[in-house]
């Protein structure tokens, strides 16, 4: 895995430089995160596909001030994707991530063939209370992280990494990515959306339940609809063998292969 900054963003990848006959999974983390949230897909799909993790703007290692609206984070990421020459991308995002995939597949048909939903939803609204205590006490936000962002059969130990990543987020930033999904609504669009999509959802996600990812699935055409048991909204890090193999099993060799 290599961490790398280019073309405005910082992301880690699986391999570098990236295979051009091989398409590429680019994860895309949730509100507040950065791509620590991906390292056990990054560590463990190589082979069949070029992985990318990225960081968005103000997260991480990338600049900026982050922004509170949904588009104006999917034409960064386009823009970076562009700009990298990214061969077949494939976004794959959780959360506020998945909302940046959705509209990337909305606004940019022709560049994105699939793409991956993971514990999102077409609607995304956020509870006054997450908003007025980031507001107030971003510190004692993270921390509640443990009781609404992971399933209760959870380790704690494993979400350790993902809460000390979270505090190193400007509060500032993380409330303008929970205010981007409150404002989040693209469920009369789903209709349009022509690619490949697979929907995972945690069965005891308490931010976006499995009916979230059940209305995707039903309203997106011939959209595939996977729910994890004992996983939470922090999925990737919960159950990551079992993403992995729900992955594995969607993006077979053909839809692998960049389109030309």
């Amino acid at each position: 895995m290599e961490n790398r900054f280019e073309a405005g963003l910082a992301f880690n990848a699986g391999a570098w430089p990236l295979d051009p006959d091989q398409s590429t999974l680019v994860f895309i983390h949730g509100s507040g995160g950065s791509k620590v949230l991906w390292d056990r897909q990054l560590q463990s799909l190589g082979g069949r596909t070029n992985l990318l993790a990225l960081d968005l703007p103000g997260h991480g290692g990338s600049p900026g001030d982050g922004y509170s609206e949904v588009p104006l984070y999917t034409r960064v990421v386009a823009d970076f994707l562009k700009q990298l020459k990214v061969p077949g991308p494939i976004p794959a995002g959780l959360s506020l991530g998945g909302a940046i995939t959705l509209q990337l597949l909305l606004d940019y048909p022709e560049n994105y063939s699939t793409g991956v939903l993971i514990c999102t939803g077409a609607k995304l609204r956020v509870m006054p209370q997450i908003l007025e205590t980031i507001d107030q006490d971003y510190p004692a936000f993270v921390a509640s992280i443990r009781q609404f962002g992971a399933s209760p059969q959870t380790n704690p130990a494993l979400l350790q990494p993902i809460l000390d990543d979270s505090l190193q987020c400007p509060a500032a930033v993380a409330y303008g990515d929970f205010l981007a999904c409150d404002r989040f609504d693209v469920r009369k669009r789903l209709p349009e959306i022509k690619a490949r999509v697979l929907v995972v959802s945690g069965a005891d996600d308490l931010l976006t339940p499995p009916k979230y990812g059940q209305y995707l699935a039903e309203h997106i055409p011939g959209a595939r609809w996977v729910e994890i048991p004992e996983a939470g909204h922090l999925l990737p890090v919960e159950k990551p063998a079992e993403l992995n193999q729900a992955l594995s099993a969607f993006l077979d060799k053909k839809s692998l292969a960049p389109s030309t």
